[in-house]
Parts: structure tokens; C-alpha cells; sequence
């Protein structure tokens, strides 16, 4: 008897010592504050990117390295490019980008990797360069969300409109798609009358006008973001008082209210929290190399083993009846967080000791 105590004594005792070896190595999810991780966008006052970079953020903080928020404020191709060069002179841990145009970005996205620089895409890509992920909501999804949505509105037959932002990526998926979807499911609606706008709010607002005097039957309207969608809404609403619908991608608080209100018909929205958040964490694993899956990146020379070529974080179709959920501001307060203003350690100190969700 004292033997089979003592024996399980000792095996107890082994136990605890290989557990509290495990217990004093550090998670290799543990990170330094001294990693600074960037995340670079255009027009960054939009508000979409407000969302991503909360998800981004929050991400970071749990993981204990920090980051920085910046881009071009115009929808400007160079302006952007400058701000992200100057980003990468600083050589961060990683950086998160939204290029404006694929090809140019190219070679900009290659020299940062070459330095030794992770490098992911969101919203929109650069497909032919070395970023090592892209993360979206599906951009053929949406299409096909507002096509069903605002083919539905308009009772499945009649005439409709798009905007269009000839060279930017995401917005020519989404507009291509729309109109594939109703080429193909609907075959009482005609797309008719697309124009360029540039996400210029004005240049929408009369651009539907134009559209709408060749067009007068014209009852529903598809713009790949938000600037556009509200120039077309207050066009249309102006105009028919509701009757003719405007749907778009992408919401801000303007969007929200003109829904709310009737004024505009939905929107399509990414998962803009989930889209940051990812993108932090899969950066994080690339910059640490914490993967070495069955493939042959190390023959291939790669710099990291992560390859996640589309990566998709959802969507919702916002309505007059689930606007409220989507406000940027409500959210922020729920998270008691100051939004693109605050970076991740700001947020983590003042978040202790409640960082954790689902509660």
C-alpha cells in the first residue's frame, strides 16, 4: 500500500513539474509592444476603415504588440503610394494595405517583402504582387446580394443603374457582378445607363440626374460605395420621393440615417470588425513564422509559410429594419474606444482587466 502511494506520489510530483514548465514558457501568441504594426487605406476619413481598424487594433492588444493608423486623405493613387512608402522606411513588424489600383502596387508591396516586411491586402488587392493574404467580403457576393435585394424591391422587372470607379479593384468586381447576377436570375430587369463618379457624392447626385432624363423608367440603383450611394439617394429621392431605389456597399452614419429614414433603400456591408481582426492576427503569424504546413514554401524560398490568396469575412444586407445595429458610434461607446484616434496600447490599458469577449 505504501509503495502504490509513494509510486503515485512521484508520478504526481512529475506531473506538476512538467505542467508548471508548461505554465512558465511564454505563448508564442505574446507579443512586444515594440512591434508596430501599420494599417494604410485612401479618403481615411471614411468611415468604413473606422471598423477595420477597431477589429485591427482590438487584435493587437490581446496580443500585446501595437499600431498606427494612417493613408492618403484624398482618393488619390500617388498620395497613397507616398504615405505607404514612407511606412515601409520605417520597417514595421507588418502592414496592412488597401491598394487603390493592382498594378501599381505591385512593386511597392514586393520591396517591402523584400526587406523582410509582411505584407496583407483588404478590401481591395494586388493579386500579381507578394502580399502573402488578401481578406474581403466576397466583392461577387455583394454584387449578387444587390442585384436579389434590389430586383426584389422593384418587383423582379424594369430598369436599373449602377455606378461605376473604373480601375479600382473591389468596385469593378462588385459592379460586374451585379450585373452578371441579373443578366442571369433576372431576366424581366435591364441594367441600362451606368456612369462613372469617382466616389465624387456630386458627381452622383447629377450623373443620376443625366441618367434619369435617357432613362426615366429607371427604379433601382447599385453603387459600389458609399459616396456614390448617397449622391444617387438624394437624387432619386428628390426625385421620386422612395420610388426609386438605391442600394450601396459600404455604410457610414449618413448612410444609416437615410435608411432609417426611407430615404435610401439598404446597404451592402462587409464584416469590417471581422476584416481587421484577422488581419492582425494573420500578420502576426506570418511576421513570427508560426506555421510550417504540408507545402513547399521553403523550397519555394518564401519568406513565411502563411498563403491565404482570398480569405472572405462575410456580409450583411442592411435595412430600414437593422440600421440601428450598424452605427459606428454605438459600437465604439460599447467598446469605450476613441476609434482610429486611439492605437492598440491606449486601448489595451484602459480595456484592462475586461479583454475578453462573449460575455
Amino acid at each position: 500500500m505504501r509503495r502504490t502511494v509513494l509510486v503515485l506520489l512521484v508520478a504526481v510530483f512529475a506531473l506538476a513539474t512538467v505542467l508548471g514548465g508548461f505554465a512558465q514558457q511564454k505563448s508564442v501568441f505574446q507579443g512586444n509592444s515594440k512591434e508596430v504594426y501599420y494599417m494604410v487605406d485612401f479618403v481615411s476619413g471614411v468611415e468604413y476603415w473606422v471598423g477595420v481598424y477597431e477589429g485591427f487594433k482590438v487584435a493587437a492588444a490581446q496580443l500585446g504588440v501595437d499600431t498606427v493608423y494612417t493613408g492618403a486623405i484624398k482618393y488619390d493613387l500617388n498620395e497613397e503610394l507616398d504615405v505607404y512608402n514612407k511606412v515601409v522606411a520605417k520597417n514595421p513588424a507588418g502592414i496592412l494595405a488597401c491598394p487603390m489600383v493592382p498594378d501599381a502596387w505591385i512593386d511597392p508591396i514586393n520591396a517591402a517583402v523584400d526587406k523582410g516586411i509582411p505584407v496583407m491586402t483588404f478590401a481591395t488587392d494586388s493579386p500579381q504582387s507578394k502580399r502573402f493574404a488578401f481578406i474581403t467580403s466576397d466583392n461577387v457576393k455583394e454584387g449578387y446580394a444587390a442585384a436579389d435585394a434590389i430586383c426584389k424591391a422593384i418587383g423582379g422587372k424594369g430598369e436599373v443603374t449602377a455606378t461605376e470607379n473604373p480601375g479600382q479593384l473591389n468596385h469593378e468586381i462588385r459592379i460586374k457582378s451585379f450585373k452578371e447576377r441579373i443578366e442571369k436570375n433576372w431576366p424581366n430587369v435591364k441594367v441600362v445607363g451606368t456612369f462613372a463618379t469617382n466616389q465624387d457624392m456630386d458627381k452622383a447626385n447629377s450623373g443620376l440626374r443625366t441618367v434619369l432624363q435617357a432613362h426615366p423608367n429607371v427604379k433601382g440603383v447599385f453603387t459600389p460605395e458609399a459616396n456614390s450611394g448617397l449622391g444617387c439617394a438624394q437624387a432619386a429621392y428628390d426625385l421620386s420621393k422612395g420610388d426609386i431605389k438605391v442600394i450601396t456597399a459600404d455604410i457610414n452614419e449618413s448612410v444609416l440615417d437615410m435608411i432609417s429614414k426611407g430615404e435610401m433603400f439598404g446597404a451592402i456591408q462587409p464584416n469590417v470588425f471581422i476584416q481587421g481582426y484577422m488581419s492582425m492576427m494573420y500578420l502576426y503569424m506570418a511576421k513570427h513564422n508560426l506555421l510550417n504546413p504540408m507545402n513547399g514554401w521553403k523550397a519555394d524560398g518564401k519568406p513565411w509559410a502563411i498563403n491565404l490568396p482570398f480569405v472572405d469575412n462575410g456580409l450583411d444586407v442592411v435595412t430600414k429594419d437593422t440600421a440601428k445595429f450598424f452605427y459606428t458610434k454605438n459600437f465604439l461607446k460599447a467598446l469605450d474606444s476613441r476609434g482610429v484616434e486611439e492605437t492598440a496600447q491606449q486601448w489595451v490599458q484602459r480595456a484592462k482587466p475586461t479583454l475578453t469577449f462573449g460575455k
